[in-house]
């Protein structure tokens, strides 16, 4: 068992509790993904046993979990974002980038971009570069209480090393919360030739 699905079981078994159905232990040790597959379409699943079937499955490169991690990326609840964005991150769905990327672009849920700012960055994907300059562009405002995403996006860019990046990382210069990371991302893309 790795060390992400460790972590995950043990929070989710306190979650579940004493009361639990018998089934989290099931679900912790199939091997039957169309077992997994049917916590997340079954009506009266509770939210733990819907988390751990979209992990185990996106961890397996099981399509069918894509929308619900999704949903758990975008969660109030940090570690259910943790979790879904490292099942995310091994997937492989093509549309991970593109979803990663609406979640972290958008204003109305920017207290939630976190986890998906550094999976853009981890993804490595088209989407990536665009989204994380645009994210970070709009945390460099006078008094913008997203530090972390920023900070997640200046050091996402600098991971990307993409000379895209450059003005922005530039303009975070300036801002003394970010300016170490800033420049440290900045050492990391390669110098234009003249």
């Amino acid at each position: 068992m790795d060390e992400e699905l460790r972590s995950l079981t043990e929070r989710l078994r306190r979650e579940a509790g004493e009361g639990a159905f018998s089934g989290y232990d099931r679900f912790v040790t199939t091997e039957d993904l169309d077992e997994l597959a049917g916590v997340l379409t079954e009506p009266g699943q509770p939210l733990w046993a819907r988390e751990l079937a979209a992990f185990r499955l996106g961890v397996a490169g099981d399509r069918r979990a894509f929308e619900s991690l999704v949903l758990l990326l975008n969660h109030r609840d940090p570690p259910r974002c943790a979790s879904a964005a490292h099942a995310l991150a091994r997937l492989g769905d093509p549309r991970t980038a593109r979803a990663a990327a609406a979640l972290a672009t958008n204003e109305l849920r920017v207290a939630y971009a976190l986890h998906p700012v550094r999976l853009l960055a981890e993804l490595r994907a088209p989407e990536s570069v665009p989204a994380l300059i645009t994210t970070l562009q709009r945390r460099l405002r006078p008094h913008d209480p997203y530090r972390r995403v920023a900070l997640a996006c200046v050091d996402g860019l600098g991971t990307l090393a993409d000379a895209r990046a450059r003005p922005v990382l530039n303009e975070a210069l300036a801002h003394p919360a970010l300016a170490e990371a800033a420049v440290r991302a900045l050492a990391r893309i390669p110098k234009q030739r003249r």
